[in-house]
């Protein structure tokens, strides 16, 4: 199925590709957040570290220090700091601003999927309180994200999206519907980015059998399934994970841009 959403320059946006990641995102970390910083950001401003190290290894081993195997720690909070000020800055690439932001959706959703995942048994690593520190942490991040909307390139927005549907308000969900009306004009029902589209739409409209509705239609149709039984924000939480993860994976295709 066709995943693609070309991720179009801002007219701010420089092309970094000759600079190793973990030095770009240094730089970006230091510019930013020059006061304190959370223990993560260790992995980018020790001077023992290799900049120049390879980008693949990099990139999981720094997320991972934020959102341990996909999991939240009494240190995940402070750490989403850092992916949020990845995510704003234009010298990041937009498949990178992507994935940062997935990280925060991810970390705000973590106990909702891991539910949807384990039910009806209580899932083996949960830390509540952790938990919803983080949530807390990307609901504070969002605003300065949601704002870049008109700035950013289509991919970023479906990541964009996928956040305010997390993270409502009054004020963020009526403004989805108009924003997504070119993707929904784009890409069909059936491909990755109209079926994540539509959903999120769903999502927005705050219906809860429209929302059951949309999760049963589409697990069926080919994304990893829950238990029926599991609460319904959990369910369509864990399916709309995995559809923002297949849009990054095409993303990432080098004919996706940067």
């Amino acid at each position: 199925m066709e995943t693609h959403a070309e991720p179009e320059p801002t007219r701010h946006e420089a092309n970094p590709s000759d600079v190793p990641i973990r030095q770009l995102f240094r730089d970006v970390v230091a510019d930013r957040m020059p006061g304190r910083r959370p223990p993560q950001a260790a992995m980018l401003l020790d001077v023992e570290v290799d900049p120049a190290g390879d980008d693949r290894s990099f990139l999981g081993d720094f997320y991972n220090e934020i959102l341990h195997q996909d999991t939240c720690r009494p240190t995940t909070a402070d750490g989403l700091a850092l992916p949020a000020a990845l995510a704003v800055d234009d010298r990041i690439p937009a498949r990178h601003r992507f994935e940062a932001i997935n990280v925060l959706f991810k970390a705000a959703t973590a106990a909702e999927r891991h539910l949807a995942e384990s039910w009806p048994t209580t899932p083996r690593h949960t830390d509540p309180a952790s938990e919803a520190l983080a949530r807390s942490a990307v609901q504070t991040h969002t605003p300065d994200l949601l704002s870049r909307w008109a700035a950013e390139c289509p991919a970023v927005r479906l990541a964009l999206a996928g956040l305010a549907v997390v993270s409502p308000t009054d004020r963020t969900l009526p403004a989805l519907t108009p924003r997504l009306q070119a993707f929904t004009r784009q890409h069909r029902p059936g491909t990755d980015i109209g079926d994540y589209v539509r959903f999120v739409l769903v999502l927005a409209a705050q219906d809860a059998d429209r929302i059951l509705t949309a999760t049963e239609e589409l697990t069926d149709a080919y994304w990893t399934g829950t238990a029926r039984g599991a609460p319904p924000r959990a369910r369509a939480l864990h399916l709309l994970a995995q559809m923002l993860t297949k849009v990054g994976t095409g993303l990432a295709r080098p004919q996706a841009g940067r």
